[in-house]
């Protein structure tokens, strides 16, 4: 059984069809990709799956379960969290009260426990404290658990929102753009991070237009245009997907590299 499912989704706007009939699965402990052009629905998927959009027809399932019709905070509840292309960081808090911000979905202390600093409050918010500083820690930003998030280097602010959406109690996580902006470097060291999250036990979809991160880190790619899925398989199958090729990746001989 897969993690996650999309069955012959359908996604109108009015006489737009911005996902048409898009069936995937993700299996627990991949890395899937889901590319295309700009425009093509990538992040309109994501939206449906996270519950943004409710779906026109199809279904979405969750570890078995349809989270199709289900509201957004119900949904990361599920284990399902994301990213967004553009960074959403409070950057004026530090770094540890970023972290602290995903996880206080699945807090079940009242207002008057926060107001009068009850026992139930003060045991949970160190509970969640405590797993905080191990989650910055197990992804390289233990030692700027203080900073402020504004003033730390780019891909660590990528590293930061992620650890956000693990902070929820993220089972699988989707990762919008995480390399948009970033230099060859950055990029680089941002496919070592990927794989440490899915060493880490979790299951990760990606969109990505950055062909050296996706046929690098991928397990399988999606790829569609105008919300319909044209092309399916592992990195080398879709390298050598002539219709792919064609429209989306250009010559990609020379992006597999050594860590393909």
């Amino acid at each position: 059984m897969a993690l996650l499912e999309m069955k012959q989704v359908l996604m109108r706007f009015g006489g737009l069809v911005a996902v048409d009939g898009l069936s995937l699965k993700v299996e627990e402990g991949e890395i899937v990709s889901l590319i295309g052009p700009n425009g093509a629905g990538k992040t309109t998927v994501f939206n449906t799956i996270t519950g943004v959009y409710e779906i026109t027809e199809g279904e979405i399932c969750f570890g078995g379960e349809r989270i199709s019709g289900l509201l957004p905070r119900e949904i990361v509840k599920r284990g399902v969290s994301r990213t967004f292309q553009n960074i959403r960081l409070f950057g004026k808090l530090r770094v540890i009260e970023n972290a602290l911000i995903g996880a206080h979905i699945n807090m079940d202390y009242s207002i008057p426990d926060a107001l009068f600093r009850t026992k139930k409050y003060r045991t949970q918010e160190l509970t969640l404290h405590k797993k905080a500083l191990e989650v910055l820690a197990s992804i390289g930003l233990g030692e700027y658990v203080h900073e402020y998030a504004e003033n730390l280097p780019y891909g660590l602010q990528r590293r930061l929102e992620i650890a956000r959406a693990i902070m929820s109690g993220a089972k699988i996580l989707l990762l919008d753009e995480p390399a948009a902006g970033m230099n060859p470097q950055e990029s680089e060291d941002l496919m070592g991070f990927i794989r440490s999250l899915r060493d880490k036990g979790y299951t990760i979809l990606l969109i990505e237009h950055d062909m050296n991160v996706v046929m690098n880190v991928s397990d399988r790619i999606y790829v569609v245009d105008y919300g319909k899925l044209i092309a399916k398989g592992k990195p080398e199958q879709i390298k050598n997907d002539p219709g792919v090729i064609r429209a989306y990746l250009g010559d990609v001989s020379e992006i597999m590299g050594e860590g393909a």
